[in-house]
Parts: C-alpha cells; sequence; structure tokens
C-alpha cells in the first residue's frame, strides 16, 4: 500500500514538474530571438485551417504556448459568433525560433501570419488558395479594390477576427503589440461595424513594410520575453 502510494506521489509529483518544464520560454525580440518549448498549431479545426500542411510538416508552424492558447480560443469563438466564416493562418516561426527567413521577424514564438478571409462571386466564405505556385500565398496581390481575381477581401471576417484574438488575449493578461496590415487598404478595414473597436485597442502599423502585408495580415503578440 505504501509502495503504491508512493508510486502515485512521484507519478504526479513527475507530470507536474513536466507540465512547468515545458512551459514556452521566449527570448529576445521578435526580430532578434529564440524560444524554448514552443507548441505547433493544429493543421485544422472546424472553421480553419493551416496554409500548408507540408510547410507545418517542415516545422514552420511553432508558437509560444500562450499564443497557440489565443489563437484557438479565438477561433472558438469565431466559431459561435461567425459559423458561416473560414479562416487561414499562414507563417509562425520555427521550434526554436531565430531566423525564419525571408521574414525579417518571427524569431521568438510571438508572431503570426494570418491570410486574409475572402468571399467568392456568391459572397460565400472561403479560403484564400495557398499552393506551391503562389508562393504559399505570399505571391498574391489584391488590387485597390480589395480584389483578387474572383475573390474580395472580406473585412467584416477579418475585423471578428481581430477582435476575438484581442479579447482572448486580454483574458488571459495579455495583449497584442501590433498588427502590420497594408496602410491603403486599412481604411475599409476600420468602416466595418468593428472599426472603432480597432481603431481603439489594436495597434496598427501606418507605414508600409519591407513587403505589402495584403494577402495577409501581421500579429505580434505581447507576452514577456527573457532578454
Amino acid at each position: 500500500m505504501r509502495l503504491t502510494l508512493l508510486i502515485i506521489i512521484l507519478f504526479v509529483g513527475s507530470n507536474c514538474s513536466l507540465t512547468q518544464a515545458n512551459k514556452s520560454q521566449c527570448y529576445g525580440t521578435t526580430a532578434q530571438g529564440r524560444i524554448e518549448h514552443s507548441v505547433k498549431l493544429p493543421a485544422k479545426g472546424t472553421n480553419f485551417v493551416s496554409y500548408s500542411e507540408l510547410a507545418g510538416a517542415l516545422g514552420r508552424t511553432y508558437v509560444h504556448a500562450d499564443v497557440a492558447k489565443i489563437i484557438l480560443a479565438a477561433y472558438d469563438s469565431l466559431a459561435l459568433s461567425h459559423p458561416n466564416k473560414a479562416y487561414k493562418y499562414a507563417e509562425t516561426g520555427l521550434k526554436h525560433g531565430g531566423k525564419f527567413k525571408p521574414h525579417k521577424t518571427h524569431q521568438n514564438g510571438l508572431s503570426v501570419d494570418f491570410m486574409v478571409p475572402v468571399t467568392n462571386p456568391r459572397g460565400e466564405s472561403v479560403h484564400l488558395p495557398t499552393h506551391a505556385f503562389n508562393r504559399l500565398g505570399y505571391d498574391i496581390e489584391f488590387d485597390n479594390n480589395s480584389q483578387y481575381k474572383n475573390l474580395s477581401i472580406d473585412y467584416p471576417a477579418m475585423a471578428a477576427h481581430l477582435v476575438a484574438l484581442d479579447k482572448a488575449a486580454k483574458q488571459r493578461g495579455f495583449k497584442l503589440t501590433r498588427v502590420i496590415f497594408d496602410p491603403q487598404l486599412q481604411p475599409e478595414l476600420f468602416k466595418t461595424p468593428l472599426g472603432a473597436y480597432l481603431k481603439q485597442h489594436i495597434v496598427f502599423s501606418t507605414k508600409r513594410a519591407w513587403v505589402r502585408h495584403d494577402e495577409h495580415y501581421h500579429v505580434d503578440f505581447a507576452i514577456p520575453c527573457k532578454p
């Protein structure tokens, strides 16, 4: 009996230690950093998919554990509030962080790219196509009318996603550092019913980044890191 009890105590204790040991720890900045005990985002869920299962298999979809919780909580919220909307996430980072070509950031598990949600000519929510021939979606260019071929950026769906991310982060004691999205297209985002919330609670890029960021939006999460 005593031996059994001792085994149980040791087992529980070792599991607790393992859980604590596997807690994500980020270092440095998104532009010069690394991460320990990152987690891999699931390839798909009820209302979302990854931009590439192959890229996931190659280890390009790792994030800080708290970032993963925020992302998945936001998708769960959207599944209830916007059940007919389809979402797709893109590049995140490597398992141990560090340089992540061709990106200048994404180094410590706190940066995530999301493909813009789009609608087809019938107004249905569909996924932006991401494959080898368009560099997994990153070569797509939307015109000044937010159109790419027969697809249109779904700004209300995008706004709802950003609000869901912001609220999920704050519920866990964190926040969004910034959102990078083409400044020329931002006015359309702010025209949505959630535009006022976005302006008040989320910091957006005001200058065009080194790449346009029209087919995707980049989100940095504010989670404390060690130097």
